[in-house]
């Protein structure tokens, strides 16, 4: 089996734009969570969330592709945000930055996870109060709708609301006609996309993939949802950098952001032989399902343990070679027990042992854009640094958690980044230090 290497990441954030910044902002322990400041949030019980820093698309687009961005919603834009970091980061020319590519286009994949894009609120209104029922009525009429609401939206306007659209875009701007796929499942996709990504390069019908996710939950439709489904912290608006609280037996809910995080996976003789930076070596992947609820994951976490279990067999590790996890950690109260059971059923007495690094209290939970905390993972390695985790008890359910308000300075050998999400999806990927050619692993990342 071929062996896989991360050599680029890409990471659009509440808490920097750009893997090197978003890095930076993590291990100083920075937080993204406000105020909402996109829309007029004076509704909404949870009046807080993971913004991104202001960002001008055109930016990270060849000139010849700015028209392309009349048709990209906010979730698209990230993903192109990210991929153009993760390129760079990689010494990848592709067409977007030269008329002679550095690579094979039809052995480069893209494996991108997407979430529900919700619809800019204000180009649906214009078009449905066209389509008003009878004179100051609330109803629709579907008769004037087909005759003249459907007239006042561009003919390209549902291709700013497909999932593909994120993978369709990236794939374009950067020129690749490799294996290529969308995945929506949740805050699974990310992981699921690069597990993915992963597998087809092992098989050898890739050599090189883009992969990760990216998803804007900062709109009225995506609060709506979540706050009818009881998950949003609508209590602590006026302390955003406290809203967040994994693990917390206390905690009232999580608080939504945006972001992308995505990273480039190459096969490893390939990216040794171009003198590639490695940050890291995918070692693992696993995924499961439970068939408990819709929205919430099974209370005792024995799916979810079975993907880390079984990512840990496909890398062949145990918890002993395992120096950091980055949990999901949504501060949802009963979720984050049902992790904590999953985290103990697959990782035994060693986890008290592992430190536990939450990335979501300083980002937000960003459903698909949960590949930052799969980026996150991979810096680790690459920095030999364990992020911190604000805002997580050192103890809960009468389980010691090895928790740091402040990053430590330590070699990671491997790391597990795992996932779960509505609906019983689980993932889990185990990133390493570069292994050396017989077994084992070393202190470090490099060759």
């Amino acid at each position: 089996m071929r062996r896989v290497v991360v050599t680029g990441v890409g990471v659009v954030s509440p808490i920097g734009i750009g893997a090197d910044a978003f890095w930076s902002s993590l291990t100083a322990g920075k937080v993204g969570v406000r105020s909402i400041s996109l829309f007029d949030a004076s509704g909404f019980p949870c009046q807080i969330a993971g913004e991104v820093p202001p960002y001008k698309i055109g930016e990270f687009v060849p000139k010849s592709y700015r028209k392309g961005t009349k048709v990209m919603a906010r979730d698209i834009e990230l993903a192109v945000i990210a991929a153009d970091d993760a390129f760079k980061s990689a010494g990848l020319q592709s067409q977007a930055y030269t008329e002679k590519p550095t690579f094979d286009a039809t052995r480069f994949g893209c494996n991108i996870g997407a979430g529900l894009i919700s619809c800019e609120l204000d180009e649906l209104t214009s078009a449905m109060t066209t389509a008003r029922g009878e004179s100051g009525s609330n109803t629709l009429s579907l008769e004037k709708w087909g005759r003249e609401g459907m007239q006042q939206l561009t003919p390209l306007w549902l291709l700013k609301y497909l999932p593909n659209m994120l993978a369709c875009h990236v794939t374009i701007i950067h020129g690749l006609m490799g294996p290529s796929n969308t995945i929506t499942c949740d805050a699974a996709s990310s992981h699921l996309a690069i597990g993915e990504a992963f597998r087809t390069i092992q098989r050898g019908k890739a050599d090189v993939a883009i992969c990760g996710g990216a998803e804007s939950r900062v709109n009225p439709m995506g609060l709506v949802r979540q706050q009818l489904l009881n998950r949003l912290n609508a209590s602590d608006n006026g302390r955003p950098e406290q809203a967040l609280r994994p693990f917390d037996p206390a905690a009232r809910g999580t608080v939504f952001g945006e972001g992308g995080g995505l990273l480039i996976l190459e096969e490893y003789e390939a990216a040794k032989s171009r003198g590639a930076r490695i940050y890291a070596e995918l070692v693992g992947f696993a995924a499961s399902q439970d068939t408990h609820r819709v929205t919430e994951p099974e209370p005792t976490g024995h799916s979810y343990a079975k993907a880390i279990e079984n990512s840990l067999k496909d890398a062949k590790l145990t918890g002993d070679d395992i120096d950091l996890i980055i949990p999901h950690g949504t501060g949802i109260a009963k979720d984050d027990r049902a992790e904590l059971n999953g985290l103990r059923r697959a990782l035994g007495a060693n986890l008290s042992q592992i430190a536990l690094s939450t990335v979501k209290p300083q980002t937000g939970l960003l459903g698909a854009g949960c590949g930052v905390d799969a980026c996150a993972a991979v810096l680790a390695v690459a920095h030999s640094t364990l992020p911190p985790a604000i805002n997580s008890p050192g103890v809960c359910e009468g389980t010691t958690l090895n928790v740091s308000a402040t990053a430590r300075e330590k070699p990671v050998r491997a790391v597990v980044s795992s996932v779960y999400s509505l609906g019983g999806q689980n993932a889990s990927l185990v990133f390493s230090s570069l292994k050396s050619a017989s077994t084992g692993l070393q202190t470090a990342a490099g060759e």
